[in-house]
């Protein structure tokens, strides 16, 4: 994991949906080794604050920087700083498990026992030659998150990421986020559910949609 040097500051953000406006006059920042926890009921722009924040959608109005720099000027040099996993899984349906673990790898390039270990610590030992969409949706949300398991950006963008997950493995998950954070990397999360972040410097936010 590359280690965070830099900051995500937001500047008088807002978004709209159609005629609605989901949020307004945004500001906030998060330094290495933080994370970030975004809370608010369904409709209130969780999502699309995120994918503001991932430089995938413009706002209305404000600024998203990276270490000062507006993400729109960085362009591709912030998108390979970040490893985004949506609430969709974003896997290739007609790939097989291996294959889509060996493209997330190119992010941080390694062997083909790196392929089979992140295979075996996420229980898909024995589907490495089944195609995604053969597998349940428990198991198509680990092979997305297994992106974690490989990635080295410092900032990892997660909308919620323990979807459809059983027990054993959202401890595993919290585990690669808590570590990511302690090691000086930044996490911004939505997530219904609550997270054991014991051990990490958290910030809440929670989003109510602007009148």
């Amino acid at each position: 994991m590359a280690k965070a040097s830099s900051s995500l500051s937001v500047a008088n953000l807002s978004a709209v949906r159609g005629e609605s406006r989901l949020f307004d006059g945004l500001s906030f920042e998060i330094q290495p080794g933080q994370i970030l926890f975004i809370q608010g009921r369904n409709g209130c722009g969780k999502s699309s604050l995120l994918y503001i924040l991932a430089g995938l959608r413009l706002p209305e109005t404000g600024t998203v920087c990276w270490d000062g720099t507006d993400i729109q000027q960085l362009g591709k040099q912030y998108h390979s700083q970040l490893c985004f996993v949506g609430h969709t899984n974003g896997v290739k349906a007609d790939l097989t498990v291996w294959e889509n673990i060996e493209g997330f790898q190119k992010l941080k390039p390694g062997s083909s026992e790196a392929i089979q270990a992140t295979i075996d610590a996420l229980g898909l030992a024995g589907y490495e030659d089944s195609l995604a969409y053969q597998l349940s949706s428990g198991q198509q949300r680990r092979l997305a998150l297994s992106r974690l398991m490989l990635s080295n950006q410092p900032l990892w963008i997660l909308d919620e990421p323990f979807t459809s997950l059983d027990k054993h493995s959202i401890r595993l998950f919290e585990s690669l986020v808590s570590s990511h954070s302690q090691n000086g990397g930044l996490v911004i999360v939505t997530s219904h559910q609550a997270l054991d972040l014991t051990g990490t410097e958290a910030i809440h936010l929670h989003l109510e949609q602007a009148a």
